[in-house]
């Protein structure tokens, strides 16, 4: 069923909308989930909530893209539900390595007042990830985006694990400098 089709079951209020939701979307959203969550049941309740905040978001919310609308979704998800579960801990998984790589690049920004700054910041890196080349683009956002593991995104990509660790460090550099330039405090 096309993503159009989707959507207007879900602004008929047709509950076969979760179903072609799930059918279609749930391997997606169940790999973004075990990226982040690296855990069977919680990563199920995520996709599961994720339909759940699809139905009661659409409408009045027409996404342009079903797929992104519902990465997005289950990524937030899936942070929450790892800030929650390892408040006190210190995990080690893709996720956790993922963030710690970006944080010479990007502050936490955690006041109220840094909303605004934040949005700036996402749309200075999405025009920074515009002018940078499609495989290179595609390997930083399957790293810091999905979670996924550098193994898996050489065999994926068909390249070597070091050529995937030297691209995301460049791209880690550049998205410094491109920052700085932008009077980004790094």
């Amino acid at each position: 069923m096309r993503d159009e089709q989707i959507i207007e079951l879900y602004f008929d209020r047709d509950e076969s909308a979760i179903t072609e939701t799930g059918a279609k979307y749930g391997a997606y959203c169940m790999k973004i989930a075990m990226n982040i969550l690296h855990n069977r049941l919680d990563s199920e309740e995520c996709t599961n909530d994720t339909w759940l905040s699809a139905w009661r978001s659409i409408p009045p919310q027409r996404p342009s893209s079903l797929l992104a609308y519902l990465g997005k979704i289950t990524r937030n998800l899936s942070i929450n539900r790892y800030k929650l579960k390892y408040a006190d801990k210190r995990a080690v998984n893709e996720f956790a390595v993922s963030l710690d790589e970006l944080s010479d690049c990007v502050s936490g920004g955690r006041d109220i007042e840094e909303t605004q700054q934040i949005q700036y910041l996402g749309e200075s890196i999405s025009r920074f990830l515009h002018t940078q080349k499609p495989l290179d683009r595609r390997i930083f956002v399957c790293r810091y985006f999905y979670c996924d593991a550098i193994a898996e995104m050489a065999e994926h990509f068909g390249i070597s694990e070091s050529r995937v660790k030297s691209i995301l460090f460049r791209m880690r550099s550049k998205l410094k400098q491109h920052l700085h330039n932008e009077c980004f405090s790094v």
